[in-house]
């Protein structure tokens, strides 16, 4: 039987999105965890890791955050190598902050259903019906799409940001539709919206949840707003990824229901040891429906073999970074009160 070679696995990334090497020994358990921060600091290398990834990389991270925390880091490491374990759209954004830094993603293929559903082009046409509207972007996109925004937000700075538009102006909110009607709802403000949505939070029964409440009625609801609107109507608190979990660290309640990605339950736990953290229950009863499926692409011996031999890397034209560059930069200045 045949093994794949290194230059094999080079060009066999462009399909499969990760290095896989047959003839390659890779350690194990606590060996790995040393071979990856040997890797670390012979590269001068950092890495940025979401709050859904896996336990053992949210471990071994250097910094762990949601998207807006990431994007800060990423823009003022001084690291020669930015080594970020989360999805495409959020190591496309660390290169698009720093062109001149190397930036590496263990599995290319760690996409979004929010990015993968809204495109560059869709966006000018909704421009063009619309030619006053100031187009509002969340960072769950690709470069193309952030390229044609005025401003990008994240969950954690949305509301400020929306807050802070002119009211003379119409606003083109993309691309997800749940979030889109909970900023409206909370600012005021009439949106245009783009019809697209996270799979994982769609996921989530609102009947369901209901029931588990009912079971727990000493628990607390707690929801992302990229959840449907009848699930934040059940919730007594909905905030970003970063928020959730200052709510389950410092509020008096005991025992919450979580209604995001369940990767964030580890920090959750690491914060609150003490209380007790209960996944909301999704439509189907036979999956794990909670977990992003893209976010669980990366694991240990992918990011083992991504800082071993600095692959795959992240590259983008410099013309179509500079365009993004801007409505990223816009964002992180009028974000600069949110912690």
């Amino acid at each position: 039987m045949s093994t794949e070679t290194l230059d094999q696995a080079k060009s066999n990334l462009p399909v499969r999105g990760f290095l896989k090497i047959d003839n390659l020994k890779i350690p194990q358990g606590e060996e790995l965890v040393q071979a990856i921060l040997a890797l670390k600091k012979e590269k001068n290398a950092v890495i940025l890791a979401h709050y859904y990834q896996t336990p053992d990389i949210q471990d071994i991270a250097d910094f762990l955050g949601d998207s807006l925390q990431l994007a800060r880091q990423a823009k003022d490491t001084d690291a020669d190598m930015i080594v970020f374990c989360g999805v495409h759209f959020m190591a496309e954004a660390a290169k698009i902050l720093n062109p001149t830094k190397k930036v590496v993603l263990p599995d290319t293929q760690a996409g979004c259903s929010l990015a993968d559903g809204c495109s560059g082009e869709g966006l000018r046409s909704m421009r063009e019906k619309h030619p006053n509207a100031l187009i509002a972007t969340y960072i769950n996109c690709n470069a193309e799409t952030k390229a044609e925004s005025d401003i990008i937000v994240t969950s954690s700075n949305a509301e400020t940001i929306i807050k802070s538009l002119p009211l003379d102006r119409p606003i083109i909110f993309a691309p997800d539709k749940n979030l889109g009607k909970y900023l409206a709802k909370k600012t005021g403000r009439d949106m245009i919206l783009w019809d697209g949505s996270c799979i994982v939070h769609e996921a989530f029964s609102m009947e369901r949840i209901a029931q588990q409440m009912a079971a727990n009625p000493d628990a607390k609801l707690i929801a992302h707003p990229e959840s449907e609107t009848s699930v934040l109507d059940l919730a007594h608190f909905i905030g970003s990824t970063s928020a959730l979990l200052n709510y389950v660290e410092k509020d008096d309640g005991q025992k919450f229901v979580v209604a995001t990605e369940e990767g964030i339950l580890h920090e959750m736990r690491k914060r609150a040891p003490h209380k007790e953290l209960l996944p909301a229950l999704v439509y189907d009863e036979s999956c794990n429906c909670s977990e992003c499926f893209y976010m669980k692409r990366n694991t240990m011996e992918k990011l083992y073999l991504c800082m071993k031999y600095e692959l795959p890397e992240i590259l983008i034209d410099e013309e179509l970074r500079l365009k993004a560059l801007k409505p990223i930069e816009a964002m992180l200045e009028l974000s600069k009160t949110i912690k």
